[in-house]
């Protein structure tokens, strides 16, 4: 059991604070499951929670962090990974841990606030200096020729968003009212985007190494945060943001795992996300906070951008797993070429 954890962990990326156990009543590890860019974040929220926690308890405890392609974290937190929260980047990869053991409670998303996501972000283009490509919406990474970078959307929310910011901007493009015009043509688009894709990293954070390191691509497709990371403090000066005419919220949900018996700590952890103290660190890695007056005084890093959810446009996550992203469903026959 302990060899087969330890090879789970060694599989993700995980950074080590402390050994992932409970030592004693009065010190506590506790081991977060997260996506591929949230590392920078919650490198920062963790010594502030257990500062937080010291002061308010008396105790001390260590937060360890593992990442990697969001479906993939779900998938080796089932498969044993000794989680205490896992903190993602789409719902389906916490309803999963519901539906599979009962690992998660399944009124998860009503034990926090906005439905258990402490933040948000959207979909936006991180273009080479200049935009020599003269990218500015989505119908531009169809052409002939471009090449696109975008995550792969079996392993990675943040590709499971790009593919279906495109299928929402594509309906939109026919408009309401046609249904089966514009799910023709979103099919012929997103196969035409996914076409100039050259490469299908597992996760958000190997598709930004692809593009920025690699050299590879004309246009990364990624989260707001990782983008404004690159351009601003990343990049030099090599990188430039683009905000299309329309894209995807995507809610960052947070959920308690029940595994180790740490769930009064790992319960505060999670809470503590939504203190003003937490919705300032989240601000300042470029996710849009929940927190209205944290908001306010961040506002000029978040140009308005129109947006919509799975749910208001695409008939919610169920119907989106079971038709795009099953075994032999639209993205797997997309990309069969």
């Amino acid at each position: 059991m302990l060899n087969n954890r330890l090879l789970l962990i060694a599989s993700t990326t995980l950074m080590l604070a402390a050994p992932a156990t409970r030592t004693s009543a009065a010190e506590t590890t506790l081991l977060n499951v997260s996506y591929d860019v949230s590392r920078e974040l919650y490198k920062d929220i963790n010594p502030a929670f257990a500062s937080y926690w010291k002061a308010k308890t008396g105790d001390s405890v260590t937060i360890n962090q593992s990442h990697g392609g969001s479906s993939k974290q779900a998938g080796a937190v089932i498969a044993g990974l000794e989680a205490d929260v896992i903190t993602m980047n789409q719902s389906p990869d916490i309803d999963i841990l519901v539906e599979r053991g009962g690992l998660v409670a399944a009124d998860w998303k009503k034990r926090l606030p906005y439905n258990a996501a402490p933040y948000t972000t959207t979909t936006v283009f991180l273009v080479r200096k200049g935009n020599p490509q003269g990218i500015k919406d989505w119908g531009d990474l169809t052409r002939p020729g471009l090449q696109v970078i975008v995550p792969n959307p079996k392993t990675s929310g943040n590709g499971r968003y790009t593919y279906l910011a495109a299928w929402g901007y594509a309906l939109q493009k026919v408009g309401a009212g046609n249904t089966a015009n514009g799910e023709k043509f979103a099919r012929e688009f997103v196969t035409k985007l996914f076409a100039n894709v050259p490469v299908l990293d597992g996760g958000g954070r190997g598709a930004t190494t692809t593009f920025t390191q690699r050299g590879i691509g004309d246009v990364l497709v990624t989260f707001e945060n990782e983008a404004a990371l690159l351009a601003e403090e990343v990049g030099g000066g090599q990188f430039d943001v683009i905000y299309p005419s329309v894209s995807i919220e995507a809610a960052a949900p947070v959920a308690v795992v029940d595994k180790r018996g740490t769930r009064k700590a790992a319960t505060a952890y999670l809470e503590f996300l939504f203190s003003p103290a937490a919705q300032d660190i989240i601000a300042k890695h470029h996710f849009r906070p929940r927190d209205p007056a944290v908001l306010k005084k961040y506002v000029s890093q978040f140009p308005p951008i129109k947006t919509f959810t799975v749910e208001d446009r695409l008939g919610g996550w169920k119907a989106v797993q079971q038709t795009h992203f099953a075994d032999g469903g639209i993205y797997d026959q997309i990309i069969v070429r």
